[in-house]
């Protein structure tokens, strides 16, 4: 996988084994941050990557501009890769371990920007978007498969790539 835009473009990063995470296609990616760039200034910003993986997300969010990231992962060996690739750019984040439904609920901080990519057909689509509700401070993103129950989220922006399917909320 390679960082699309910003400092750190063209910077190679390492993908976990897709047999435990699904990295973000690069398309995915440009179009998270080109639609983001329509709705907010990135400088100052503060972005959470929820079920981080490899940290591509965090990584193209420090690279475009934003001054904060902060990354949740689970799984130790994903979360030794995503250290690694922070470390390769020598980018400053702060990534916590732990489940990323419970680790939310103790952040003492809001974001202007979470992204919520939980693991397919893991059926906590709703538990996240629950569980980010007291600390958004700006957009929630998720990037899902099927239907989710929005649950009084606004939809400002909803984009299908194949199978994948990014909601914008505010």
């Amino acid at each position: 996988m390679i960082i699309t835009a910003g400092k750190y473009k063209g910077v190679k990063i390492t993908a976990p084994d897709e047999n435990i995470t699904r990295p973000t296609l690069s398309k995915v990616r440009m179009a998270v941050f080109n639609t983001l760039q329509s709705f907010m200034d990135f400088e100052g910003a503060s972005f959470l990557d929820m079920y981080a993986g490899s940290g591509i997300m965090g990584l193209e969010a420090l690279s475009r501009g934003f001054t904060s990231v902060t990354a949740i992962e689970k799984n130790p060996k994903v979360l030794r890769i995503l250290k690694e690739n922070y470390k390769k750019v020598k980018a400053e984040a702060s990534i916590l371990s732990g489940d990323s439904l419970k680790t939310v609920l103790k952040l003492n901080k809001k974001f202007n920007v979470i992204y919520i990519d939980p693991p397919y057909n893991a059926g906590i689509n709703e538990k996240s978007l629950q569980a980010v509700k007291g600390i958004a401070d700006g957009i929630i993103i998720i990037e899902h498969t099927s239907d989710v129950d929005f649950d009084g989220l606004r939809v400002i922006k909803q984009k299908n790539y194949g199978d994948k399917i990014l909601t914008f909320f505010n």
